[in-house]
């Protein structure tokens, strides 16, 4: 682990390079990222005193061969802690406490429709069960639900999970995962029972995108989008279907890599690099009155 009160871009890109060729879930594309690296350490296109310069430029070339937005060299402004994910932990710790546990807004629309707002992110479950509870029982009794993913940029599987099994009637594949640490898929599947009350899998549901939804949130849109049982309103999501880790290679810097990626049941294939595709395009502005309307001619219909 990298120590240092100041910064030597050698040491980071070293640590850096060795995380990839251990942990990224494409070992050919970590060897060529490896080597862009090592080139461009010797070039000198990174020496720079700011820990927050070598970030944008690592993480511009760490995305440059295969458009990978969760591989980055990431700045934070305070010292984080040397224990891998406990940067990222201490950060959405914080964003959990100021978002009602990120569900920060239940609202009953005109005619029973109801919006429940999951942001900033899909916390871990541990965390995130009550308020996630909470909420979806409370819309549980609407005629319609929107589920707004517009400022969602990521979080927990397990809660992806957890939120799905509120909004079906049954047990279902979801997703599978396949992990590069040892080489085995894991699937994820809805819960056959839920704390609370469901919304249940036969009412109408819109779920919100826009250029913003990223990581799981995306999952979140397409396992429904997929399964048939969400019309998705909005704008492309961002296009980040890989599972990532942390890791302390500068006091100030984390290297995210991924380590696994997404496999979903019904197409096959997955969201990464072309995002979630609204059945509904239009702005992100317009999502919320756009599924609204949508709701209510079904509704009367």
């Amino acid at each position: 682990m990298t120590t240092l009160t100041k910064l030597e871009p050698a040491p980071v890109i070293g640590e850096t390079v060795q995380l990839l060729s251990e942990h990224y879930v494409f070992p050919d594309i970590a060897e060529q990222l490896g080597a862009l690296l090592r080139r461009r350490l010797a070039e000198g296109a990174y020496d720079v005193d700011n820990a927050e310069k070598l970030a944008r430029l690592v993480t511009a070339d760490l995305q440059s061969v295969n458009g990978d937005r969760h591989l980055r060299l990431k700045y934070h402004a305070d010292p984080v802690p040397q224990q891998q994910g406990a940067a990222t932990l201490e950060s959405m710790r914080r964003d959990f406490d100021a978002s009602l546990g990120g569900a920060p807004r239940v609202q009953l629309l005109d005619g029973g429709v109801a919006v429940v707002e999951l942001a900033p992110m899909l916390f871990p479950l541990e965390w995130a069960a009550e308020p996630l509870t909470a909420a979806l029982s409370l819309a549980s009794r609407a005629q319609a639900l929107i589920v707004d993913l517009r400022a969602n940029r990521g979080g927990d599987p397990d809660a992806v999970a957890f939120a799905c099994s509120y909004l079906l009637d049954e047990r279902t594949h979801l997703n599978t995962m396949y992990w590069r640490r040892d080489e085995r898929s894991e699937q994820s599947w809805s819960l056959p029972q839920v704390p609370g009350a469901r919304f249940g899998g036969s009412k109408p549901l819109y779920v919100l995108s826009s250029s913003s939804t990223f990581s799981a949130a995306e999952e979140l849109a397409y396992d429904l989008q997929q399964l048939g049982r969400a019309v998705v309103v909005g704008e492309p999501s961002r296009g980040g279907a890989h599972p990532c880790q942390g890791w302390t290679v500068h006091p100030h810097l984390e290297a995210t890599v991924p380590v696994g990626r997404a496999i979903n049941p019904v197409s096959g294939t997955n969201w990464e690099g072309t995002g979630v595709r609204p059945d509904v395009p239009c702005a992100a502005a317009d999502a919320l009155d756009q599924a609204h309307a949508l709701a209510l001619a079904r509704l009367a219909g």
